[in-house]
């Protein structure tokens, strides 16, 4: 069992940048590929970005991001702190939503973007973006 805990989220005006982080328990953080989803109101829960485990803090990760959000956001770990990173630019109101880490075991970055039952998550942070 791995536990997620996200932060950062807040009310932020359109144009507006953002850091979220999500912070994992364990000391096996670097085999977990993790993720990002987001989820508005009454809607699906949408894949936002996600990134490949690492095996150690020095190995090559692999990124895999939402076309609707290519170049806006950056995924990155550290995992000599157990933490992921979601960094958000020129954020508009329809980026409001509740923002989800996942957790994978030996997972790939592009395979992330798709949810599997048995995937780890965390209770969400909210994100709002005024107009």
């Amino acid at each position: 069992q791995v536990q997620l805990v996200e932060s950062g989220g807040g009310l932020v005006q359109t144009g507006d940048s953002l850091r979220l982080s999500c912070a994992a328990s364990g000391r096996t953080f670097s085999i977990y590929a993790m993720g990002w989803f987001r989820q508005a109101p009454g809607k699906e829960r949408e894949f936002v970005a996600a990134i490949s485990w690492s095996g150690t803090s020095t190995s090559y990760s692999s990124t895999y991001y939402a076309d609707s959000l290519k170049g806006r956001c950056t995924i990155s770990r550290d995992n000599a702190k157990n933490t992921v990173y979601l960094q958000m630019s020129s954020l508009k109101p329809e980026d409001t939503a509740v923002y989800y880490c996942a957790a994978r075991r030996g997972g790939s970055a592009q395979a992330m973007g798709v949810m599997r039952p048995g995937d780890y998550w965390g209770q969400g942070t909210q994100v709002t973006v005024s107009s």
